[in-house]
């Protein structure tokens, strides 16, 4: 680990944002392996759709783990952007839908999404007092999630407003609700 950090912070901060920022990183790295599964494996009469609006998100998911591993190396530490790394900070369990429909999918991606969403407004709220530009970052990333979820949950909500996954708490649960 470096001796340095950014100007404006000390040693210690420096480092326990970089610790925060590690945990969003393995999971970035978590979320577009995942997102690209789902882009290989969604079948239906919605794939063409569904697989075109997954790329995207995987491109800019992919641009936000660079981001915050770029914002880790200007804390003073090193980015761990390894199938390690991913393994030794989740929380959260494998992707767990194979081969399924696109409401399938989508149904077990929203809750993916509630996972990473939550877990980022909890970094926002750990860097705030901080370090803001920190907490600038993934305030613009975690608003840009939530902008994905918006997507996905608009292809599960029916015209009364109720979404067909609601009150799964599994990805499989999920993804059986939604079709």
């Amino acid at each position: 680990m470096s001796k340095f950090t950014v100007p404006g912070l000390s040693d210690d901060q420096g480092a326990r944002v970089a610790d925060i920022l590690q945990k969003r990183l393995s999971a970035y790295n978590d979320l577009h392996l995942t997102l690209k599964h789902i882009h290989w494996n969604v079948v239906g009469p919605n794939f063409i759709g569904v697989h075109e609006m997954i790329d995207p998100q995987v491109e800019l998911v992919r641009g936000y783990a660079d981001a915050v591993a770029e914002r880790i190396a200007a804390l003073g530490k090193s980015p761990d952007g390894t199938p390690a790394a991913i393994a030794r900070d989740r929380t959260w369990d494998d992707y767990s839908v194979k081969r399924d429909t696109a409401q399938a999918h989508l149904g077990a991606l929203d809750l993916v999404y509630s996972g990473v969403v939550e877990d980022n407004r909890k970094a926002i709220s750990e860097t705030g007092d901080l370090d803001p530009i920190t907490e600038d970052l993934l305030i613009g990333q975690t608003g840009e999630l939530e902008k994905f979820q918006w997507f996905v949950r608009a292809h599960l909500e029916n015209s009364g407003g109720s979404l067909s996954n609601d009150g799964a708490h599994s990805e499989k649960q999920a993804a059986a609700q939604a079709r």
